[in-house]
């Protein structure tokens, strides 16, 4: 079985969408109104659905609701593309929320994609360039 789709509710589809598009590098696959619904596609064929809530059915955004439930996280290849994608983020204006360091063994960052979307972007570091990292650092020498 394969996760086929997220579908994340924004107050502001058009915003997200230009987002994920452009500091993110998805790919748009089609909006349907002006604000009503966007699908995205990332290179491994999962589909971002970026729409606004459906109140009847019980659905909300982060921003009406004053809170984050959720994140969702992108994966890098490298540190480098890591830092590299951070600094295309930061360039966006898109507000930061953890500037790249190792956070649970990982090289990883956190920042709000409009809408108030909570991302984690992060590189896996393998155990070897963890505690190489780990003894360089003062306090544990």
């Amino acid at each position: 079985m394969r996760l086929n789709h997220l579908d994340l509710h924004v107050p502001d589809v058009a915003a997200t969408r230009d987002f994920f598009v452009s500091v993110f590098g998805l790919t748009e696959v089609e909006t349907r109104g002006a604000n009503g619904l966007a699908i995205l596609r990332d290179d491994a064929g999962l589909e971002l659905v970026i729409s606004r809530p459906v109140e009847k059915l019980g659905g909300a955004d982060s921003v009406s609701i004053g809170r984050n439930t959720y994140h969702i996280g992108f994966i890098q290849p490298s540190r480098e593309a890591v830092d590299l994608l951070f600094e295309r983020v930061k360039s966006s204006g898109c507000e930061i929320w953890k500037s790249p360091s190792i956070i649970r063994g990982n090289w990883s960052f956190y920042c709000f994609a409009p809408g108030r979307i909570l991302i984690e972007v992060g590189w896996r570091m393998d155990l070897a360039l963890l505690v190489n990292h780990l003894l360089s650092i003062d306090c544990y020498l």
